[in-house]
């Protein structure tokens, strides 16, 4: 049990745990997801955060085998621009590690923004909290309990 397991049981939310042997020396952890988990690659979503011209950080849920556009990001959040988090603010703001950064049951909910791709999706994978964890859930539901912006995100 991780804290996104935990928000998604309190909100109600059907998600499906999917456990897989994490390889430390791994070079992409979306596409370790992806392989070991057997499913096609626009399904995966990472977890990056981002921090707007105002100071504030913010979630960006993106496919792993796409590139986040930070001026699609920054218009998303009505800014004018944004950058990548540092690791440490990553990780102080989430409460998790890299490459197990989970959208859900973060130590400081954030703004959110998703890729308008995973509205086309039945369901899609997102990290459960933890190397080698994902979490399989609806959009629709990952939207409502993150109360998420959908948005083109990818280059």
């Amino acid at each position: 049990m991780t804290p996104a397991c935990a928000q998604l049981d309190r909100a109600g939310v059907a998600y499906t745990i999917h456990p897989y042997e994490h390889e430390p020396d791994a070079e992409s952890y979306g596409l370790e997801a992806v392989e070991k988990l057997g499913v096609e690659a626009g399904m995966v979503f990472k977890t990056l955060m981002a921090e707007l011209d105002t100071g504030d950080l913010v979630v960006a849920i993106v496919p792993v085998v796409e590139m986040l556009n930070l001026k699609a990001l920054a218009a998303a959040c009505n800014t004018k621009k944004a950058s990548m988090a540092t690791i440490d603010d990553a990780v102080r703001s989430s409460g998790y590690v890299v490459g197990g950064i989970s959208p859900f049951g973060q130590r400081t909910q954030r703004q959110t923004v998703i890729d308008d791709s995973a509205t086309i999706c039945d369901t899609i994978f997102v990290s459960g909290g933890r190397r080698g964890l994902d979490i399989e859930v609806d959009p629709a539901a990952l939207i409502a309990v993150l109360n998420a912006e959908v948005a083109p995100l990818t280059r």
